[in-house]
């Protein structure tokens, strides 16, 4: 059977989360995957949902993706380009394919991931923006960037990430590395705009840290009190988790 990998983009505010969700083997709520694989079963006239669609990372619900890889088999060989189109049809309008390439059988869309880019949108307006609620996060109280700045940095390289794993994580270590942490201001949308880019991430971190980095630029926290978080590996002590609305999935790397 063919192997295809595909980049999908879709907003997760209508979706609860990447993942299917099964009770008695039912589907319990509407998920990113469980579209997917109605799609790619259909194009298969695959009554069954034989085919399961897999995907690089388990975003959460209301969390969004501009870059999202998944990975299915077909029981005939299409054109990448029929695939596509095919698939576009199928789906709803809230996902989109954005590209496919036929790949080795033996590619798997998450655990031959080298890094992944994260983007975390922070509304700044003074209220909520009701065209923005579903797609940043909000944050009316007054910030200064430049502690924030200075602040990034404290985040790279290897570090024990315990204190930004929420309690439902599950993995054997805390330990990650991140290799890029950095704010970009837009004056004209009132929002700032977090790009992270990491070997993996623990299961909420990456909007744990926008909301230390938050009271940061607030002034509730010491400008480098991310090094005495990592330090003491306790969640309780990081507080605030910033909402999923404002997080992206942006990119994944392979080897």
């Amino acid at each position: 059977m063919p192997r295809y990998k595909a980049i999908v983009s879709y907003d997760g505010s209508g979706f609860f989360g990447f993942q299917v969700q099964t009770k008695n083997g039912v589907e319990r709520q509407r998920t990113v995957q469980g579209e997917l694989n109605k799609a790619v079963n259909q194009m298969a006239k695959n009554p069954t949902h034989a085919i399961k669609v897999v995907g690089a990372s388990r975003t959460d619900t209301g969390v969004h993706a501009f870059g999202q890889v998944v990975h299915f088999d077909l029981p005939f060989d299409i054109n990448v380009i029929g695939v596509r189109k095919g698939l576009n049809t199928l789906l709803p309008k809230d996902i989109i394919i954005r590209s496919v390439d036929q790949v080795a059988n033996d590619f798997h869309a998450r655990f031959n991931t080298h890094a992944k880019r994260y983007v975390y949108r922070v509304s700044t307006q003074d209220f909520t923006d009701p065209f923005k609620r579903f797609y940043t996060g909000h944050f009316q109280w007054q910030l200064d960037v430049e502690r924030i700045k200075i602040a990034l940095p404290d985040l790279l390289g290897e570090h024990d990430f315990a204190s930004f794993a929420a309690s439902g994580n599950q993995t054997i270590t805390t330990i990650r590395t991140i290799t890029r942490a950095d704010i970009k201001v837009n004056n004209d949308d009132q929002e700032l705009i977090f790009t992270f880019e990491g070997n993996a991430f623990l299961y909420n971190q990456i909007r744990i840290m926008v909301g230390v980095l938050l009271e940061i630029g607030n002034g509730r926290r010491d400008v480098h009190d991310i090094i005495r978080l990592i330090a003491v590996k306790d969640r309780e002590q990081a507080r605030f988790t910033a909402p999923a609305s404002g997080l992206y999935l942006d990119e994944i790397y392979y080897d």
